[in-house]
């Protein structure tokens, strides 16, 4: 009955499916979308063809690294528009390129602390290098963290409550601090190879100083002089009529909105977010939008969907990308 089925046999070299057009570069694209193993952080809202194009873009970059197309959707990520290769990543493509001599990266204690090393050769030219990261390094930077318990956001209580700290800069202190020291080094011995790539750390901290607001008074002018406060008007006289409040008036005992408060509280709750959905939710109870449009901060809108951009990144790079 079977006699017409063949027979399966094994063996046979596993090949990566490569693109050779952009046309197939973007069926790939949309067949990553549709399987939903496009990560959170290459396309974020995006939907349909636009969050094909950006993986599409994300292949793409990988290709001109050597790396194949779904290496690289695991290799890259995007923080502010701009594309990043994570730790391993980034020794990936250098290893890859064929100039490398020899590459360690490791941590080693000295005086109690920690320091993250990479070392690494290049094959053509000779060059060497070695850079370290310290637990100082990370500590000014402000990334070592050293309390067990941190404060979450319980997104059923609608609270904040302590819970265990599974930042991987306390989980794994060891790599981070070696990953760190890997991509000074590999950038500065390798800019060639990685074609002006960053890796995430460095993008992050670039991305955070340019949402820095200048917050400087502007200077007075020489010529100008201050002018002296004018007194206080006496209190008017009690009047008997009973004033009724404006309708826009808040009423009395009503909480005054204090717009640090409100920014902080967003960043504690989504700091407790596990997951992609998780931060979805939290950001939704808050409304960011809409309250900061309400109570006039229509400026600061962007600073909140930084917060929740920066927490969605890091929950991308704890998950492998």
């Amino acid at each position: 009955m079977n006699s017409h089925v063949p027979t399966l046999s094994g063996g046979g070299n596993v090949l990566a499916i490569v693109p050779q057009t952009f046309e197939e570069t973007m069926r790939i694209g949309r067949a990553v979308v549709a399987s939903g193993l496009a990560p959170s952080a290459l396309i974020g809202k995006l939907e349909g063809d636009d969050a094909a194009a950006a993986v599409a873009v994300a292949i793409m970059s990988g290709a001109e690294l050597g790396l194949k197309p779904m290496v690289s959707l695991r290799s890259f990520t995007v923080i502010n528009g701009k594309p990043a290769l994570y730790g391993d990543g980034l020794i990936n493509v250098v290893r890859m390129s064929g100039k490398v001599a020899y590459l360690r990266t490791g941590c080693e204690e000295r005086g109690g602390k920690m320091v993250g090393f990479c070392e690494a050769k290049r094959l053509d030219t000779g060059e060497d290098k070695r850079v370290e990261f310290s637990q100082a390094d990370a500590e000014r930077a402000g990334l070592w963290q050293t309390k067990a318990v941190v404060v979450k956001w319980n997104k059923w209580d609608k609270k904040n409550e302590e819970k265990p700290n599974d930042s991987p800069w306390y989980r794994f202190p060891q790599r981070m601090l070696a990953w760190r020291a890997a991509g000074f080094c590999l950038r500065e011995l390798f800019g060639d190879v990685l074609g002006g790539i960053r890796d995430e750390f460095e993008v992050r901290e670039i991305a955070e100083a340019e949402d820095m607001r200048d917050i400087t008074p502007p200077a007075e002018s020489v010529e100008s002089k201050p002018t002296p406060p004018k007194p206080p008007k006496p209190p008017a006289p009690p009047s008997a009529k009973t004033i009724e409040a404006e309708p826009d008036e808040k009423p009395s005992g009503a909480s005054e909105f204090v717009l640090g408060d409100f920014l902080d509280e967003i960043d504690t709750a989504v700091a407790g977010a596990k997951d992609e959905a998780d931060v979805e939710e939290i950001w939704n109870d808050f409304d960011a939008p809409a309250v900061l449009e309400t109570e006039g901060h229509e400026d600061m809108i962007e600073a909140a969907f930084a917060i929740k951009t920066r927490r969605l990144a890091q929950l991308s790079t704890m998950n492998g990308g």
